[in-house]
Parts: C-alpha cells; sequence; structure tokens
C-alpha cells in the first residue's frame, strides 16, 4: 500500500503552500515590532500595535469576503460552469471594493470610536491616529486582495497564494525598512509600507487573475455580465460568516481581559503560549484552506466519493501534523519557551500550562478542517450556529476560573475549540445520513 494515496497527494499539493505562505504573516509582524522597536521611544510601538490592532479586528470581520469565495469558485470550478467562475470573482470584488472605500470615506470616525475604546495614553492614541489614517487608505486594497486570494485558492491555483502573500509581505519588509529607518517617517512610515504592499499585491493578484480566466476561457464580455445574479444569496452568506468571525473574535478577546484580571505575569505568560497556539493554527490552516477548495469541487460536482477522499485524506495528513505539534511541545515545550523569553519568572510559569499547548493542537484540528469542509460548501448559517454553541460554552467554562484560575482560561479554549467541531460533525453528519449534504439541482446557480 503506498504510503500516501492520490487523495494525500492533491491535499498536500495546496495545503504546503499554504502553509508556506501563512508563516510569512507572523514573521511581517515580528519585523514591524523590530523596526518600531528600534525607534527612540516606546510610545511609536504602542501606536503602531494599537493601530494593527484596529486593523486587525476590522478586517477580520471582513474575512468573509476570502471565505465565502473559496467555496463559491470551488463549486463553479467543480461544475466547469465558466458564468459561475466569473460571478464568484465579480460579485464579491464590487462588495469588497464598496466596503473598502466606505472605511475610507468614514475612517475619521471609525478611527475615533476605536481609540476611545482602546483608552491609553494620549501620545501612544496619536500615534495610533498617525498609523491608521494611512493604513486604512489601504482597505479597498485589501479587501480586494481577500477575494482575489480566494478564488485563486478556489480554482486550486497553488502557486499563487504563496506569491500574493511572500511577494506583498517582502514588498512591506522592504518599504518599512526604508520609510522608517531610512527616511524616519516613524508610525506614518510603516502605515505607508503596508498600504503600498497592499496595492502593489492588487496588481499581481489582478494578473494573476486574468491569466487563469483566459485558461478557463471566461472572456471580457461575460465578465462584464458576471456581477448580474442573486448578489442577495452572497449578502446572507456573508452576514453568517461575519457574526460567525465576530463571535470568534469576541471569545479570542475575553482571553485576554480575562487573564489581565488574573495579574499582569498571567497576561504575559499567555501571550508567550499564545504564541505557540498561533503558529500550531497557521500550519493547520494551510490543510483548512486545501480541504476548503478541494470538498467545494466536489461539492459542485456532486461528487460524494470524492468529498469522502477529501475528508478522509484531511483527517490522516492534518492529524498526523497535529500530533507532531502535541510531542514536539510535550517534549520540547520548555526549551521553545526559553527562546521567547529570558524571564525566569515567566518560564517557571509557562512550564505550570504548557499541558495545554500538548492538548489543544489534537483538540482544534478537527474544527480546523470541518470549517473548512463547510465553508467549501458554503453553509454559512450552521458555521455561525455551530460558533454560537461554541462561544456558549466557552462563556460557561468561564465560570471556572475563580477556582481554576488561569487553567480555567485555558480549559475554555479547549472547550471552545470542542464543541466547534463536535456540532460541525454532529451537523455534517446528520446531513450526509439524510443525504442532504448536496443542495437541489434547482438550488446550485
Amino acid at each position: 500500500m503506498a504510503l500516501l494515496t492520490s487523495a494525500d497527494k492533491a491535499l498536500w499539493r495546496l495545503a504546503l503552500p499554504m502553509i508556506f505562505s501563512n508563516i510569512t504573516v507572523p514573521l511581517l509582524g515580528l519585523v514591524d515590532t523590530a523596526v518600531i522597536g528600534h525607534l527612540d521611544s516606546p510610545i511609536y510601538l504602542g501606536g503602531v500595535a494599537i493601530g494593527a490592532t484596529a486593523t486587525s479586528f476590522l478586517f477580520m470581520l471582513l474575512l468573509f469576503l476570502r471565505m465565502s469565495t473559496t467555496g463559491l469558485t470551488a463549486q463553479a470550478y467543480g461544475a466547469k460552469d465558466p458564468l459561475r467562475l466569473a460571478r464568484a470573482l465579480v460579485q464579491p470584488l464590487i462588495l469588497a471594493f464598496g466596503a473598502g472605500a466606505l472605511i475610507v470615506l468614514l475612517r475619521t470616525p471609525l478611527i475615533d470610536l476605536a481609540l476611545h475604546i482602546v483608552g491609553g495614553s494620549d501620545a501612544v492614541l496619536e500615534q495610533a491616529r498617525r498609523f491608521l489614517e494611512i493604513r486604512w487608505l489601504s482597505a479597498p486594497a485589501s479587501l480586494a486582495n481577500l477575494v482575489l486570494l480566494g478564488w485563486l485558492l478556489g480554482v486550486q491555483y497553488a502557486r499563487a497564494p504563496v506569491i500574493l502573500l511572500v511577494v506583498g509581505n517582502l514588498l512591506n519588509i522592504l518599504l518599512d525598512l526604508w520609510l522608517v529607518m531610512g527616511l524616519h517617517m516613524n508610525v506614518r512610515g510603516a502605515a505607508l509600507a503596508t498600504a503600498i504592499a497592499e496595492y502593489g499585491t492588487l496588481l499581481i493578484g489582478l494578473w494573476m487573475v486574468w491569466r487563469v480566466l483566459a485558461m478557463r476561457g471566461i472572456t471580457l464580455a461575460l465578465l462584464k455580465t458576471a456581477w448580474r445574479g442573486n448578489m442577495r444569496k452572497l449578502l446572507a452568506l456573508n452576514r453568517d460568516i461575519m457574526l460567525r468571525s465576530l463571535l470568534l473574535q469576541l471569545c479570542f478577546g475575553a482571553l485576554t481581559v480575562f487573564g489581565a484580571r488574573l495579574g499582569p505575569e498571567i497576561v504575559a505568560v499567555n501571550a508567550v503560549l499564545m504564541t505557540l497556539l498561533t503558529f500550531t493554527a497557521y500550519a493547520l490552516d494551510g490543510f483548512a484552506y486545501a480541504v476548503e477548495a478541494h470538498s467545494g469541487q466536489a461539492y459542485g460536482a456532486r461528487e460524494s466519493g470524492q468529498l469522502r477522499e477529501v475528508w478522509r485524506a484531511a483527517c490522516r495528513q492534518a492529524g498526523l501534523v497535529a500530533l507532531i505539534f502535541a510531542l514536539v511541545y510535550a517534549c520540547f515545550g520548555g526549551h521553545i519557551v526559553a527562546l521567547l523569553t529570558s524571564l525566569p519568572a515567566l518560564r517557571e510559569l509557562a512550564d505550570r500550562y504548557i499541558l495545554w499547548q500538548v492538548v489543544l493542537p489534537v483538540v482544534g484540528v478537527w474544527c480546523y478542517l470541518l470549517d473548512g469542509m463547510f465553508i467549501g460548501a458554503t453553509r454559512g448559517a450552521e458555521m455561525r450556529n455551530s460558533m454560537a454553541v461554541a462561544a456558549a460554552g466557552f462563556g460557561l467554562t468561564l465560570l471556572t476560573l475563580p477556582y481554576l484560575g488561569n487553567h480555567g482560561l485555558w480549559l475554555a479554549l479547549a472547550v471552545f475549540l470542542s464543541l466547534r467541531g463536535l456540532s460541525l460533525a454532529v451537523i455534517w453528519r446528520r446531513h450526509w445520513r439524510n443525504n442532504t449534504w448536496f443542495p437541489a439541482r434547482s438550488d446550485i446557480s
């Protein structure tokens, strides 16, 4: 028996480039921190940190543009339907440019609101304002890039996401060094570097998409009419995924808020341990992206056998990678923490909670994969509902904090990930048994 089946190989062909490109995302954050951190005042680093957090929260709420585009594109790709493939690009792009333009026009009151919520010293908030006033000018490009990334992933153009993310991030890093260190533009330089990189990435992405469209025989005339269609269905799907993203953001935000109530050392050690969890999630998300594309293709082609093969391959390969992460953290977790902090008190504290880094990859991998399966099928309402169940479980588990302390916080996260996976699994199994996973043919378009 071959070590890897054809389904395993197909999964790795898409997952491996996505894992590699995902690694460039935290790398960009490290470079931003290093460049701004070498300026002559800590207010610059604080301002960029607040600005980056506000930007991340806003754009994470709009991540539905990438997710819904991948699902709709993969289905059209599986159905071999050029019109649906064109529509899966044009309609989300209209939404992206519209939402981006709205953010640009309303950025002053939006920035005022964000900084009012965050609070802090006036000096730091002023730097954050300077950062955001420039950074949010790139909103149309940033949101359009989400659509392009989702569409290219949906047609299984494996190299494209790597090129988009790696080239965009490397351009950002080089501009960071030039504008901040060379031209001494401080936080404005960091914001301008990101804005220019986003528009540069947009141009590269549009060129790649145009090449794929030409290969698929999709003409400019077809693109001009592709905006027509059931936009209401797309808006409903995006609404559901946005609500799901909001619940996700609120739960992860609660980790920081409740951690702060347990003391500054707990906040610090949780930040270190969350670095490990984030790195693991980026790796496993590569498989989730691959599942989105392959399951969406199978969904569009109505191939139940192909869908089963995709799921089995994902369970084998992602499950193995999750187990490897768990073993690495079990054997070398203390050494890894020592590389991230030189403070003896934090190292000692981290030893008490490193067990959760062993548990979470094995617990969380299933919800990542099932997310990919449901995104491929564009089942946004069910994803929203499962996230609501998980968020409720997360909130109830927080009641253990007075008794378990920080262990209660990590337990809440484990419960959250477990319930996400379990609720989606129950929904999927019910559809599979009742033969209702695939839509009626009249509902496909």
